[in-house]
């Protein structure tokens, strides 16, 4: 069972490749500061815009790099159920834990084409799957009912919720034992309070320490400490999402001298009243050197 605190991994890049330096280092930092899994190449990560052979190299290095330290949980989704079959495969032959596995977005298929769609990457390696529901990116939503029909299949073990909704996490709960991860920073607390284990973090790139004491506050039964803590980083979680994700905490990392300010396109650099809005709270949080007045 996965719990606690994972992190999204952003990947670096530099005139416009993969920074595999940068990279294992953001991993080695994520370990250091007692983050409890590592997820490479989900949407945080770009994994949109890299190609397979990028893909299936990062999460090699990603498993080297953990050399078995926290468990990689490798994003291996597509739209295209054959694509996410060969991710998958790939990942489970690299040596991964789990796999997160994204909702087919655009394509839009019905229930049973969900159910389809998972139990045949499911069927086609030996490793635990990680559903992954975002219908704000994927257009569609995974029903509560077909969670529990999915949570019948051996291997899948677990899901990333990022419907942001109390009321579906309570519904597929109330249905299934599946062990269920918050999708977003901001409902870690929230979802935790009706049953989820920890979350899969995009706040973790830049302060993953704190993102672990919360979650293993709550799980250690200490509510009050755990509350403390969400409203303590509250506004830096929120300001991850004031534009499109990951394009916030890349640029929070390249501020604090950690990556190279760089995407790959259609997404670019921060608007400029967004980017000084940031670079505020990340100075309050004393994350980077504020400007003296």
């Amino acid at each position: 069972m996965f719990k606690g605190a994972f992190v999204a991994l952003v990947t670096p890049f530099r005139d416009g490749k993969v920074d595999e330096k940068k990279y294992r280092q953001l991993i080695e930092f994520q370990i250091e500061k007692g983050i409890d899994g590592i997820v490479p190449c989900g949407c945080t990560g770009e994994a949109a815009t890299l190609n397979a052979a990028e893909q299936k190299r990062l999460i090699k290095v990603a498993v080297e790099t953990v050399d078995g330290r926290v468990p990689v949980v490798a994003g291996t989704g597509s739209n295209c159920t054959r694509e996410a079959v060969d991710l998958t495969s790939s990942a489970a032959k690299a040596g991964c834990d789990g796999a997160l596995v994204i909702t087919p977005y655009y394509n839009k298929p019905t229930p049973e084409g969900q159910y389809r769609h998972y139990r045949e990457i499911a069927a086609s390696a030996d490793i635990p799957i990680m559903l992954y529901n975002v219908p704000s990116r994927t257009g569609i939503s995974l029903s509560p009912a077909t969670v529990a029909r999915l949570s019948r299949i051996d291997n899948i073990t677990s899901i990333k919720e990022a419907s942001g909704s109390v009321q579906q996490v309570t519904d597929i709960l109330s249905l299934c034992d599946i062990t269920v991860l918050s999708g977003d920073d901001s409902n870690t607390l929230p979802f935790m309070s009706v049953g989820a284990k920890g979350v899969v973090s995009v706040a973790a790139n830049i302060i993953p320490e704190k993102i672990h004491a919360l979650t293993q506050f709550y799980l250690a039964g200490n509510h009050e400490k755990s509350r403390r803590m969400h409203y303590e980083i509250a506004e830096l979680c929120a300001a991850m999402f004031i534009e499109t994700n990951p394009i916030p905490v890349k640029t929070a990392l390249s501020l604090m001298k950690m990556v190279d300010e760089e995407w790959r396109m259609p997404l670019c650099e921060m608007r400029k009243d967004n980017r000084d809005k940031l670079k505020a709270i990340l100075g309050k949080y004393k994350l980077i050197r504020s400007r003296r007045p």
